[in-house]
């Protein structure tokens, strides 16, 4: 079947993503705009990310499947669907057999594995109990989960898969709604680990930082350095861990949160109705991994391999990343193997999703040791009981292997090449830094990862804020507090989306772990988003910009968090 297509003529696609940009324009936001609409529309993500997929991959077929008759140009479309189809298997398979993303996929099943030993243990019963002696109310056992995500600062996978399982029955037992809860650990994964000095991230985000001065003739900067400097300036990261604790802490909630915290409240419908496959089968779940009625059910069952987990992952970090370093940076570590700065390096090197993988496996052989040595089940019922906690991932592999499929799909098409372009325009001095935020924002909510944000838009922000100082005849010192400050929004815009896109793995893995609807988990968090992104945006950078101290701006902004919390905030 063949159709008229002059009008798709100025728009037709080419191998690289800046012509794509160049020629497709807007059309480039249409498959994340179909995957995000309709996911709020049908409330079915694994659909709408198929759709967002396909639409993706149909639009990067056009090119080999438009022809000529008599100057008028006709597109083959059977020839452009099939190839479409055919696509979307390539993309699937790129996204498995990329070593990092099949690290990620091993570490969740692993992960839920290990899960599911401890549960049928009776571990993450006992330690909630243990909670729940401590947590005297609502609030208490919010700020306990607040807190825990806190310590586990190095990486934001392993913040979300090992906080939610312990401290959800604690959660339910207070009548915290799961959006609520998932809400929590969400905010504590990428927020954290964004501006830890020892993370998994700090290597990408260093790299970055250092690549962009290079572009622009600089290359004794100190690139660690900066990015210490830009942690005060990392105003959703700090305005949403304070404002976390603040909604426990007042008791206070706006908007579809509200009412999912009055239904939990008033009801004791915990989980969001209608469920989904986000849910796991709670309800069978909870049958086939409940402790046996004739155990004495022990935190220590589940202490022992989460801290085995959480010790031979920072463990693994270290001795993982300096194996991979080189050059002077090899040099310096083996002269000082335990200095804050080898450890930095090290932390910034390491295959966090291979590490992670490898610890869960050996947390998971410690929790079979310690069950069957309790005689709480066989070798055998432990390793259905592991194999059943792979199960429960299925439906979370499933979402990101779609939606690390769109994401590939977008930066072939050129979609955040397009957005950036628009950055172009000369923007006057104090405008950049919360354009840069806003555009950097957009960007990471459109495809859903902030590694991916921070790539596009580093290289274009560093050099664009260095010819805008320099035209405005900065001197060194204000130049290099204008820089700090434009590289803190492209590091903290990029947060935003994957703290709350419904196509980002982190809000993904949050509405695994907290077992909570992914879609109701994405429609009660983005408006206490958006809240801290405009906070962030209009009373913080601004100001910032205009040349008001960072130092008045926190404690300014954390009053006005208060006030407008108190304001528009309901008691439940």
């Amino acid at each position: 079947m063949k159709f008229l297509a002059l009008f798709l003529l100025p728009i037709v696609l080419f191998a690289d993503a800046k012509i794509n940009a160049e020629f497709y324009g807007f059309i480039t936001l249409l498959p994340p705009f179909i995957a995000i609409v309709l996911a709020f529309i049908t409330k079915d993500v694994i659909l709408s990310l198929f759709m967002g997929v396909l639409s993706g991959t149909f639009l990067l077929s056009l090119a080999s499947n438009i022809f000529f008759v008599d100057t008028i140009a006709l597109i083959n479309i059977y020839d452009t669907l099939v190839e479409s189809f055919s696509k979307i298997i390539n993309y699937v398979l790129k996204s498995v057999s990329d070593p990092v993303n099949a690290g990620i996929i091993l570490q969740i099943l692993c992960i839920g594995g290990l899960v599911a030993l401890i549960t049928k243990m009776g571990g993450a019963k006992a330690i909630a109990l243990k909670f729940a002696k401590r947590a005297k109310t609502a609030v208490s056992a919010q700020l306990n989960t607040w807190f825990i995500g806190l310590l586990i600062f190095f990486d934001d996978y392993a913040n979300l898969l090992i906080v939610g399982p312990i401290m959800r029955p604690l959660a339910d037992r207070f009548k915290i709604s799961r959006e609520k809860f998932a809400f929590i650990i969400d905010s504590t994964a990428a927020p954290v680990a964004g501006i830890a000095i020892i993370s998994t991230w700090i290597g990408l985000e260093v790299s970055l930082i250092k690549n962009a001065y290079a572009s622009i003739g600089i290359n004794d900067v100190s690139a660690f350095g900066i990015f210490v400097e830009t942690i005060p300036y990392r105003f959703y990261n700090i305005f949403m861990l304070f404002f976390v604790a603040l909604t426990a802490i007042m008791g206070r909630e706006f908007g579809s949160m509200y009412a999912a915290q009055v239904r939990a409240k008033t009801t004791g419908q915990i989980a969001p109705l209608p469920k989904s496959a986000t849910l796991d089968t709670a309800e069978l779940e909870d049958q086939f991994l409940a402790p046996k009625e004739d155990i004495k059910i022990r935190a220590f069952d589940a202490i022992v391999p989460v801290m085995t987990l959480i010790i031979l992952a920072i463990l693994g970090f270290y001795f993982n990343g300096f194996a991979a370093l080189e050059g002077e940076e090899l040099i310096s570590a083996k002269a000082n193997p335990l200095s804050f700065e080898t450890l930095r390096s090290a932390f910034g090197s390491a295959d966090s999703s291979i590490v992670l993988f490898q610890a869960a496996l050996f947390a998971a052989i410690v929790a079979i040791f310690i069950g069957v040595r309790r005689k709480i089940f066989s070798v055998k019922e432990a390793i259905e009981t592991w194999i059943y906690g792979w199960k429960t991932m299925i439906f979370t592999i499933v979402l990101l292997l779609l939606a690390w499929s769109l994401s590939s799909i977008v930066k072939d098409l050129g979609t955040s090449t397009f957005i950036t372009n628009l950055l172009a325009d000369k923007l006057p001095e104090f405008v950049l830094p919360a354009t840069i935020f806003a555009f950097a924002s957009l960007i990471s909510f459109a495809i859903g990862t902030s590694y991916g944000t921070m790539g596009v838009l580093m290289p274009l922000a560093v050099p664009l804020a260095f010819e805008i100082a320099k035209l405005n005849g900065m001197e060194a010192e204000a130049l290099h507090h204008y820089m700090v400050l434009n590289i803190s929004c492209v590091l903290t815009g990029a947060i935003f989306g994957n703290h709350c896109s419904p196509i980002s793995d982190n809000v993904i893995l949050s509405s695994m772990s907290a077992k909570c609807d992914h879609i109701e988990h994405v429609r009660t968090q983005i408006p206490y988003a958006l809240f801290i992104c405009a906070i962030s945006l209009f009373t913080g950078y601004i100001p910032v910009a205009l040349g008001l101290s960072v130092w008045l701006v926190l404690p300014l902004n954390f009053v006005l968090i208060t006030l407008l919390l108190r304001l528009i905030g309901k008691k439940v």
